[in-house]
């Protein structure tokens, strides 16, 4: 039996999680890391930019410099050039993708077989209890969530066994913004 790492409509998450890896996926790819309970935010700030992490060493350079980023490989805005023009939106690459579209289909499975190893990379320098995703593509569904599976099945090390759950974000596309507000509140 096949067993998935995600739950499309979770519910609500428990509180208490100390080890948190969230990445926002929407226009860009935004995320935070939390680490025993505190949030990551570097020596300058600039923690938490998990787009900005190469999947493809060989890659064009992203706004920041990196080769390959997450975010040019899942993000919103350059979804025209990796799709040639055909596509605007990821809302309409994936209706294209179920609807049997094989072009469709195999640009959107790119850009979450990157996501996967991204993912699978982040566990192993973060050995997070869950990771979160949320942002507008994680309304995709099982669209993003079962082939996201099969590639962490593929990419994820999982020592005696040890799945790291993969859910969607319980504030949706809204959750990244909600959390930097709280987050300055906080702070204030």
């Amino acid at each position: 039996m096949h067993m998935r790492l995600y739950s499309v409509n979770s519910g609500r998450v428990r509180k208490g999680y100390r080890n948190v890896i969230l990445l926002t996926l929407g226009t860009g790819v935004g995320g935070a890391v939390l680490a025993d309970g505190r949030l990551i935010k570097g020596h300058i700030g600039r923690a938490g930019h998990l787009g900005h992490v190469t999947v493809n060493s060989e890659g064009a350079r992203d706004i920041v410099n990196t080769p390959g980023s997450l975010e040019q490989m899942i993000g919103n805005y350059n979804l025209r050039e990796r799709s040639n023009g055909r596509f605007d939106s990821t809302r309409t690459l994936v209706e294209a993708h179920l609807a049997g579209d094989k072009d469709a289909s195999e640009i959107w499975l790119r850009s979450v077989l990157h996501l996967g190893a991204a993912i699978a990379s982040f566990i192993n320098a973060f050995d997070p209890e869950i990771v979160i995703i949320g942002g507008g593509i994680a309304q995709a569904g099982a669209a993003l969530f079962n082939p996201l599976a099969d590639y962490l099945d593929q990419f994820e090390w999982r020592p005696m066994g040890h799945r790291v759950p993969v859910i969607t974000a319980e504030l949706g596309e809204k959750a990244g913004a909600i959390g930097a507000a709280y987050h300055a509140i906080l702070q204030g």
